[in-house]
């Protein structure tokens, strides 16, 4: 029995550790715990106890614009799910460009890591639907340094 219990233990562990390197799925934007990882027991650290930012260039866009996002902090990170939100009503908004090591999830206006290589930085690009009447948007989501060591519900600031 004891070896059945280890051989179990062994495959949790390689499934836990393996899981999403290549970035988060998309139903992780409506899950109960919306953006944020199911790591096993792991939870979200506080979010002002944060290393990482999430920058914006510019909180106001009109039809098309294109606002930069930067992730960036004092230590490397491996992953990251940032969702753009309209500020008035909270819904998703627009879509991600999508650029080399990125997966863009646009059924939730999301945008994901595509290795789990560490970053230094991560500079994003996103853009307004072109039929929007313009308005202000804010980005949200998770910035994973490693597996059980995460921060979600962190939301952007604005580049002054």
């Amino acid at each position: 029995m004891s070896k059945l219990v280890f051989i179990t233990v062994l495959n949790f562990f390689l499934v836990v550790v393996s899981a999403f390197p290549d970035g988060a799925p998309v139903d992780a934007c409506v899950k109960p715990r919306a953006n944020q990882p199911y790591h096993g027991q792991a939870r979200s650290q506080p979010p002002h106890t944060s290393p990482y930012q999430i920058i914006q260039s510019s909180s106001n866009y009109g039809p098309g614009s294109q606002i930069t996002v930067t992730i960036q902090g004092r230590d490397t990170f491996k992953g990251f799910l940032i969702q753009a939100r309209d500020a008035a009503t909270n819904n998703w908004l627009g879509g991600w460009i999508q650029s080399p090591n990125t997966k863009v999830h646009p059924e939730c206006s999301a945008i994901t890591h595509a290795d789990p290589k560490p970053k230094a930085q991560a500079t994003l690009l996103w853009q307004a639907p072109s039929d929007s009447r313009g308005g202000q948007v804010y980005f949200t989501g998770t910035v994973l340094k490693e597996y059980s060591t995460f921060w979600s519900e962190l939301q952007s600031q604005v580049h002054q």
